[in-house]
């Protein structure tokens, strides 16, 4: 009779129940699985963590205050805004995590209450781990996991946001593969993959917040770096802003570019013939026979429209000859070059 290959297993962890402000997780975790071995990984989702350490911050239950309150909360877990689209935004939380709506949760939990991460992930997976071993003998790892999107790819998976006693990465770079090919950027996030199958078993509402992982590897010793290795800092992130969001910053960047002085154009006090339905009217001018005047007044008309459309305000550049400027005080000696229409037209897809 054969024998199958080694391998591991991930098991859950039912029983654990509500968890509360105050809540002792070790005993928790440790009555609803008595069957816990030296060597297991034990894979914690966020939320009770988050509970047991009163992560919770109380909204009204009726809206527009609800959504107000909820934004109040956002802004504050949030570092920097990496994309928005309508009411979805992609933001950096002080942890370094770049998640959808920095990882505040509202289900799961009381109606009136909101979930946020663990203030230090890393620290409650060291603390989660010291309790273990201290009070029951364990000698186990500990994997504290939230759920992320993935830029490039549909649907959700768990990821690590903190570890203790297993490392975070395993790094191949430097080793030869079977052909002798020398590894240069592998490195595995093991944490994130150990998170990812023990949500298969946790799911989202079967109220099985503990998985444990059976048959690999953890530290002998020390709880290691935490998964914040896992975090990529600025200087090696290619994809720090979404679209609509990086091409802003470049237009923004653009509009600041000059070699000359910036001009001032006078602002039309009504609007004129085909120019309705704009919210300004600039009129662009330059001294009679001035070509470099002229020419320093178009590039100034295109760094205001390219700092006009990075904060999404249309614009549109109306020739002298397709508007009607009878009765404009044009300043004396100068020629009409057109009319900048601000919030007129309409701005690029992105």
């Amino acid at each position: 009779m054969s024998v199958p290959p080694a391998g591991f297993e991930v098991l859950p962890v039912d029983g654990i129940g509500e968890v509360r402000p105050g809540d002792d997780l070790a005993a928790l975790i440790t009555t609803a699985a008595p069957w816990l071995v030296d060597g297991d990984i034990l894979v914690v989702t966020s939320k009770i963590v988050s509970k047991a350490e009163g992560q919770l911050v109380d909204v009204p239950l009726e809206e527009p205050a609800r959504e107000a309150a909820r934004e109040a909360v956002l802004r504050a877990e949030t570092s920097r805004v990496v994309a928005r689209r309508g009411a979805t935004q992609i933001v950096q939380t002080h942890h370094g995590f770049v998640l959808a709506s920095a990882g505040i949760d509202a289900s799961n939990v009381e109606p009136t209450r909101l979930v946020l991460l663990p203030k230090d992930p890393d620290a409650s997976a060291r603390w989660l781990r010291d309790e273990l071993r201290e009070r029951f003998g364990l000698h186990v790892a500990v994997i504290v996991t939230d759920t992320m999107g993935r830029p490039w790819r549909m649907g959700l998976t768990d990821v690590a946001i903190g570890a203790a006693g297993i490392d975070a990465l395993t790094d191949y770079r430097g080793v030869l593969d079977v052909h002798g090919n020398e590894l240069q950027l592998t490195q595995m996030a093991v944490v994130d993959e150990l998170a990812a199958a023990a949500d298969l078993v946790k799911g989202k509402t079967g109220q099985v917040p503990v998985a444990v992982v059976r048959g690999l590897p953890i530290r002998p010793d020390g709880h290691g770096q935490g998964a914040a290795p896992l975090i990529r800092g600025a200087d090696a992130d290619l994809f720090s802003l979404g679209t609509a969001e990086a091409v802003a910053k470049g237009l923004r960047t653009a509009a600041a570019i000059r070699d000359t002085p910036p001009l001032t154009f006078p602002e039309l006090p009504a609007p004129v013939a085909a120019a309705d339905g704009a919210e300004r009217l600039l009129l662009v001018w330059a001294p009679a026979g001035d070509l470099r005047r002229a020419m320093e007044a178009g590039m100034e008309v295109q760094r205001i429209r390219a700092g006009l459309a990075a904060d999404g305000v249309a614009s549109e550049w109306l020739e002298a000859d397709q508007v009607d400027l009878s009765g404009v005080d044009i300043p004396e000696g100068g020629m009409p070059l057109g009319v900048l229409a601000v919030g007129r037209g309409s701005l690029p897809s992105l």
